[in-house]
């Protein structure tokens, strides 16, 4: 199939392309890679009825570790970038972020798919929407209003759903701390899939021994959900075999084509164990 019709818009820069979008009717859609819109719009999952294209505002690539420890990253920085960064502008706290975009389609998504565009479509098994979940990033909009910080954890609605306001872009995402103990993992039927469960953790350690930690999941609910019941194992000094218990127990994901919920409980108790295990490994 093919997309339903549609008026192109190419923004010059970041104003441009918010007082587009404040112009334009509601069904007005951002796209930059569009690995994801133009799909959905070949199916006619989506039909907007104009597009702002994004994909030149050069001033959205960018990735660097700031002063305080932090990562910035422009929203327009692909995955293939992020996966290939050297050590000094990544930064040796953040290797799970760079060891997470393996799970990410095959190399063309990753070296036209861009971070942003990813956390803005707010897929609920994709893994830069975990990632924001588990290391509390801080997620920059920018609109006719100015600049805002939305917390990961108030980023997510559901579904495709977010906090971006219509005129709204996404221009960059701040991870705020190192997360030297972290791992994510995730399961698909092929290589290059979507993932059925994927999973992630942020272990907090004094050198020997789990101290406590975060816990994310993906693919059990709307959007990527803290696992607080599972978080509180690990500060009690459980193993992490409990941890992932916990976590199963404490989520009820649905059932669908490519599994059901108890089959999802089964890769929740796997993916955790083996995330704990790679993060403690690190």
């Amino acid at each position: 199939m093919k997309p339903a019709p549609f008026q192109y818009h190419r923004a010059r820069d970041v104003e441009g392309a918010t007082a587009l979008l404040a112009e334009l009717p509601d069904e007005a859609k951002v796209i930059a890679g569009g690995q994801s819109l133009v799909a959905m719009m070949n199916f006619r999952l989506a039909r907007p009825g104009h597009l702002v294209d994004i994909a030149g505002l050069r001033e959205l690539d960018h990735l660097g570790v700031e002063a305080d420890g932090g990562l910035r990253i422009g929203a327009l920085t692909t995955h293939h970038t992020v996966e290939t960064a050297p050590a000094d502008r990544l930064g040796a706290g953040f290797g799970v972020i760079r060891d997470a975009m393996r799970w990410i389609g095959h190399l063309p998504i990753r070296t036209r798919g861009t971070v942003g565009g990813s956390i803005a479509h707010a897929d609920s098994t994709a893994e830069w929407c975990l990632l924001a979940v588990l290391l509390d990033a801080e997620l920059v909009a920018h609109g006719p209003r100015g600049r805002r910080r939305v917390p990961a954890g108030e980023f997510f609605f559901g579904y495709y759903t977010t906090a971006l306001d219509p005129d709204e872009i996404l221009v960059e995402i701040v991870f705020p701390r190192p997360a030297p103990h972290a791992a994510l993992t995730e399961f698909a039927e092929r290589r290059g899939d979507f993932a059925i469960v994927s999973a992630a953790v942020d272990l907090a350690t004094d050198g020997r021994f789990v101290r406590g930690g975060r816990v994310a999941l993906g693919g059990v609910a709307a959007m990527p959900v803290r696992v607080p019941e599972a978080e509180a194992v690990l500060a009690a000094g459980g193993s992490f075999r409990d941890c992932a218990e916990a976590a199963a127990s404490a989520v009820d994901p649905p059932s669908d084509a490519n599994g059901s919920g108890d089959y999802r409980k089964h890769l929740i108790r796997n993916l955790i164990e083996r995330a704990c295990e790679e993060a403690m490994a690190r």
